[in-house]
């Protein structure tokens, strides 16, 4: 089964594309040879979007946390002026 395809085969083809990406998981399409694009279903892309938590809990639970780094906020450098 072809999952890499050229832009031509890929504009020629989408629909069977299209299928396979939903069927079979990513289609690449390369442009000279290098990749361009991948093609992935809705429910591929969903789940791999998906974010768990924020920053805050992401930063909150990082074993880094235990290392002691304490970061100061420079007060002297000016705020940049409203556009």
């Amino acid at each position: 089964m072809n999952d890499i395809w050229t832009v031509a085969e890929a504009k020629a083809k989408f629909s069977e594309v299209l299928d396979r990406a939903l069927s079979d998981g990513p289609q690449t399409i390369t442009r000279n040879g290098k990749t361009a694009a991948v093609i992935v279903s809705a429910e591929e892309w969903a789940r791999r979007a998906k974010r768990e938590g924020n920053l805050v809990e992401f930063l909150a639970n990082s074993p880094l946390r235990e290392f002691g780094v304490e970061i100061e906020r420079l007060k002297d450098v000016a705020t940049p002026p409203d556009l």
